[in-house]
């Protein structure tokens, strides 16, 4: 294994320094270095915190900024943060107006992140939306159930503009819980991920095989299967999210394509053309697209495709200006 890295157990606070340092235009450290917070916090205005392992950079802290998070707790790679990190974060992010946690649906970011509002209790007004996209992992929207993945990032930038809005507390929940039943994901891999920390890949395929419904932490998927062209392999994908989505009534939709941090650009641009093809063929209006490496594993060979359908509201939103380390636009349709 080659890394450009000192050593495995500083690699995360090192990165984190560096992270800092190129975007202190925007971002700070919060307290005891526990936390990366917007430079400038806005007086009543709700305050949105999110975080998780290391790993899936820019995730999250590309996104703490104007019109997305307010602050991001980052635990070692592949690990939740801590409880007293998340307890740092809301204390200093709270401007009065309570905070909204924005958790992935995995074991330790609920632990962690539910201990951290329960031990905030009468302190603090919180509420939290759990993402649990992934269509890959069957069950209800809990930690046996389905995972929080690239879908994370359209939650975090609808809730970002809407608290940025000045939307209350209750608002943004009921907001985030109604995005939630509406956004479906599913990735597929083409090589496993090299974690810093055993130098050993977490899975290994063979030259003609892919990884179907893998996660965000170097875990297998739920099938292995032969390895296909870029056009059965969008197409499957699609027709999974289809099959698990209510399309009645449905408005607009955006569709995000994203890398998990060893997928060339081209070939994203590839599979987004082919997976807009088959949605608009079903008589998905795509109004708005998202295509690069936002929510990553490390150095995973592999891409997700994330269907969102959004009403007027979440279009705004989505579209509202923003400006963090990852994601930048003014109020133009993007």
């Amino acid at each position: 294994m080659k890394k450009f890295m000192n050593k495995a157990a500083s690699m995360v606070a090192e990165s984190l320094e560096g992270f800092v340092s190129a975007h202190d235009r925007l971002v700070v450290f919060g307290s005891n270095r526990k936390f990366v917070r917007r430079r400038n916090l806005t007086p009543g205005k709700v305050a949105i915190i999110s975080g998780g392992g290391a790993g899936h950079e820019p995730m999250h802290i590309g996104f703490v900024g104007l019109g997305m998070l307010d602050a991001a707790c980052t635990g070692h790679i592949f690990t939740s943060p801590t409880p007293d990190q998340i307890i740092a974060a809301i204390e200093e992010a709270d401007t009065g107006a309570g905070c909204l946690l924005i958790v992935k649906n995995y074991d330790g970011d609920l632990m962690n992140f539910e201990m951290a509002a329960e031990a905030m209790t009468g302190r603090h007004r919180i509420e939290t939306v759990i993402v649990s996209d992934d269509i890959a992992v069957p069950g209800p929207p809990r930690s046996s159930g389905r995972r929080g993945v690239a879908g994370t990032l359209v939650v975090e930038k609808i809730l970002g503009a809407a608290a940025e809005a000045r939307m209350d507390l209750a608002g943004l929940k009921a907001l985030g819980d109604r995005l939630n039943t509406r956004i479906r994901t599913m990735g597929v891999a083409l090589g496993g991920v090299t974690v810093p920390d055993t130098a050993r890949s977490t899975f290994v395929l063979d030259p003609d095989e892919m990884e179907v419904g893998v996660g965000i932490h170097g875990e297998p998927g739920l099938s292995r299967q032969k390895l296909a062209d870029a056009d059965t392999i969008a197409s499957m994908i699609c027709n999974t999210i289809l099959a698990d989505i209510d399309l009645q009534n449905a408005d607009r939709a955006l569709v995000v394509v994203n890398g998990f941090g060893g997928t060339p650009t081209p070939e994203l641009y590839l599979v987004y053309n082919i997976v807009r093809r088959l949605f608009e063929a079903e008589g998905i209006s795509v109004a708005r697209s998202l295509v690069g490496t936002y929510v990553t594993s490390l150095d995973m060979a592999g891409l997700s495709v994330t269907l969102s359908l959004l009403d007027e509201e979440g279009l705004l939103f989505w579209d509202a200006p923003v400006s963090t380390a990852a994601l930048q636009w003014s109020s133009a349709k993007i």
